[in-house]
């Protein structure tokens, strides 16, 4: 059990410092606006580089996983609940399998 403590603890610090180091050597440096805004844009970009493959590869049809996709990312546009989205982007896939 104490084995099991260390190694939680051991990987919670290989994990934490390699995060904790640049803030504190790189929080006095002021970032020229291009890089901030730069850095701004990074989580969206990640985000849909994970997503995309994922739309791709969940059904059979490609035509019908790039209409699912083209629904959800319609109704995110436009702002509309999280759940709505989920759920126009299963029923634009259930269309198009259903009619093609």
């Amino acid at each position: 059990m104490i084995s099991l403590f260390l190694l939680v603890l051991a990987m919670a610090l290989v994990t934490y410092i390699p995060r904790l180091v640049p803030l504190l050597w790189l929080r006095d440096l002021k970032l020229p606006p291009f890089v901030k805004r730069f850095l701004l844009f990074t989580p969206y970009a990640v985000l849909a580089s994970l997503i995309f493959p994922g739309i791709l590869q969940a059904t059979t049809s490609l035509t019908s996983a790039l209409v699912g996709g083209a629904v959800a990312t319609s109704l995110a546009f436009l702002r509309v609940n999280l759940m709505l989205v989920v759920i126009g982007g299963i029923a634009g896939v259930y269309l198009v399998e259903t009619f093609l």
